[in-house]
């Protein structure tokens, strides 16, 4: 079992020192995508199985301590898969340069997921949708790849392959993708990405396909309805097999041209996303869109997506990666400026691109981070598809283990419909969930933890509460009370 350690000198002094805007909600989405393409934030180049599995767990640590609590793991690229996939090949950037044979016990995806349930964190596949790659990409997957298996369903388009949305048969293959991620995972959620038409949409050479599945429709809005009609299959097949598989998406970060702004690259007149009516109809619960802006455009965006959230999850991508020389130059203070928008507008947290932006402190930005995301945060509740909370654990004991580290068991409720669960500690008898200075840990998947005992001997309360895969919280089990001491005996 994994040592944990409370940060009770932080957190203490974050009260104190911290500003208002960055203390932390009890509720919140902090979520990063994780970017297997081209390698750039797992796995390094030339690295063994074990060699991977190790640096992949010491991310995870460092994304655990950060207190993130969500991972897009970038699962499907370019037709080019990080799973074992009957029906599309393995990414050359997991096994490029190591002979395939090595990894046939090896599944990243699976992995990935086994390792974040272990450090409370929710792990969702990162699907890109459309694009198939370069033609030199192609090429290289040989008659593997999506364009030489399937040619009538895919467009070559500004020297870049894609699957052609209105061609019927990529709506089924692409469902047969994500059945086959859904079915074979323990995923929390897909999260999809380049899920619209490309850049210089207007150029797009689909002539033959509007000519033949058109129906009479505008090419706008014909274009629009393929996206949807994909979407609204997804929600079908997800839902009927694990409803509470979380469905979202990466949308551009310009729903619609605003007034004044107008003439900008937008999500619905660019590159046909109807994100709006996916939300109102609820084919999505969550979007993240990439709101990549600095300034009056950050804002106005912002509060047009939460406008027609319909209730639905609304978490703004923040681009860290802004902060590099060559992305921008951004300050700090543009990303901490954005987090705290983000707080007090109706989002429901933040996700940054990308993992190693934010681990690798770039222009000390990890360090503000810390003070923004001092506690762990719960995730907020899927009431849309679920607001039936599980029973409360049972038989909570708190006791000195033979190595002096504080252990807390329980069990769970006869039910079982509990999937992680939340420890508080309090000094009182009474336990305020919405109170984050006394979460401990939270999205625990097992029913013990053992955390590092401090060395006073100042007694507490601590408490349990269950959640279902839906976040619905359970009231607090029965407190036990506890006298924190090295020096005292078990």
């Amino acid at each position: 079992m994994r040592l944990f350690k409370k940060l009770f000198i932080l957190c203490t002094l974050s009260l104190f020192f911290f500003p208002l805007h960055a203390q932390n909600k009890p509720e919140e989405v902090r979520a990063v995508w994780f970017t297997t393409n081209w390698n750039l934030d797992w796995p390094s180049p030339g690295k063994t199985p074990d060699e991977q599995k190790k640096e992949l767990r010491r991310l995870l640590d460092q994304l655990q301590q950060a207190n993130i609590n969500t991972i897009f793991f970038q699962a499907r690229i370019r037709g080019d898969v990080f799973y074992k996939s009957k029906i599309e090949p393995w990414s050359p950037y997991f096994q490029k340069d190591i002979s395939v044979g090595a990894y046939a016990a090896y599944d990243p995806l699976a992995y990935a997921i086994e390792e974040c349930h272990k450090r409370g964190i929710e792990c969702h596949a990162w699907v890109v949708t459309f694009p198939l790659g370069t033609p030199k990409q192609v090429k290289a997957q040989g008659r593997n790849s999506v364009v030489a298996k399937y040619p009538k369903m895919t467009k070559l388009h500004m020297g870049e392959w894609y699957l052609d949305p209105g061609n019927p048969e990529t709506k089924d293959y692409l469902l047969k993708i994500v059945d086959e991620i859904v079915s074979n995972y323990d995923i929390d959620g897909i999260q999809f990405d380049y899920i619209r038409y490309p850049e210089s949409a207007v150029k797009f050479p689909d002539k033959d396909t509007f000519n033949k599945y058109g129906g009479g429709k505008s090419l706008k809005e014909w274009r629009r309805d393929n996206i949807t009609a994909l979407v609204t299959g997804v929600h079908d097949l997800v839902k009927k097999k694990k409803p509470w598989v979380q469905i979202s998406c990466s949308p551009i970060g310009r729903y619609r041209n605003l007034d004044p702004m107008r003439g900008r690259w937008t999500a619905y007149e660019s590159v046909h996303q109807d994100v709006g009516m996916w939300l109102k109809t609820g084919m999505m619960d969550a979007v993240y869109p990439m709101l990549y802006y600095n300034e009056t455009d950050f804002d106005k965006y912002v509060d047009d997506w939460i406008s027609m959230s319909e209730g639905r999850m609304v978490v703004p991508g923040l681009g860290i990666y802004r902060l590099l020389p060559s992305e921008g130059d951004w300050k700090p203070e543009d990303i901490t400026r954005q987090i705290d928008y983000t707080r007090k507008s109706e989002s429901r947290g933040q996700a940054f691109y990308r993992a190693a932006n934010v681990l690798d402190n770039l222009k000390g930005i990890r360090d503000r981070l810390n003070t923004y995301y001092v506690y762990p945060a719960k995730l907020p509740p899927l009431t849309w598809l679920d607001n039936e909370a599980p029973n409360s654990p049972l038989n909570m004991q708190v006791y000195r283990d033979s190595e002096g580290y504080t252990t807390i068991e329980w069990q769970p409720a006869d039910n079982n419909e509990a999937q992680t669960y939340t420890i508080y500690e309090t000094d009182s008898e009474n336990c305020d969930t919405k109170d984050v200075r006394s979460i401990v840990m939270t999205g625990i998947h097992s029913t013990k933890v053992r955390l590092e005992t401090e060395d006073t001997e100042r007694g507490v309360y601590y408490f349990v509460t269950a959640s279902d895969r839906y976040h619905n919280e359970s009231v607090p089990c029965f407190p036990v009370y506890f006298i924190l001491s090295k020096s005292l005996e078990k």
